[in-house]
């Protein structure tokens, strides 16, 4: 009969365990982007655009790459409209600059080309809160390296 007892112990300790380790309990709390965060970003990502009078197409999204918020300075390429979305949504699904795929690529390292629904050129940046990807932004217009300056002062203004 002790056994009997000790084994059902044995067999409770163990159920209490797996279903601790299967996350149930407390919802996980997660930070996101609001709406006037990424209006916020993308006023003074614009803002750094027209100081030094360039053309550019902005836009923030989630965490997941969805668009929250896309700003076209007036007179910025049609183009640019898709790349601003492509390089906001590739910096926060690879929770890295698209600068980093970029110089993966230059460096020799082709296989970033197949990457799914990513463009992997400089302009992308991750919004980080608590060291977590809360969404990204990305602009297009000019070259690389202004499209990230105005990237990075969106970026800067949720400091």
């Amino acid at each position: 009969m002790r056994e009997r007892a000790v084994t059902v112990s044995v067999i409770s300790v163990v159920l209490a365990l797996v279903l601790a380790g299967m996350g149930w309990g407390e919802p996980l709390q997660k930070k996101s982007l609001s709406l006037e965060d990424a209006r916020k970003a993308a006023a003074a990502a614009a803002a750094e655009a027209k100081k030094n009078k360039w053309t550019m197409a902005i836009a923030v999204v989630d965490d997941g790459g969805h668009l929250i918020y896309f700003e076209r300075i007036d007179e910025t390429q049609i183009g640019s409209i898709d790349i601003a979305i492509g390089k906001a949504r590739t910096a926060a699904s690879f929770k890295r600059p698209t600068k980093a795929l970029e110089d993966a690529i230059n460096g020799g390292q082709y296989a970033v080309l197949t990457f799914p629904n990513s463009l992997p050129r400089e302009g992308g940046l991750p919004i980080f809160v608590d060291g977590k990807v809360v969404g990204a932004i990305g602009a297009s217009g000019g070259k690389s390296s202004e499209d990230a300056q105005v990237a990075k002062a969106g970026v800067d203004a949720l400091k």
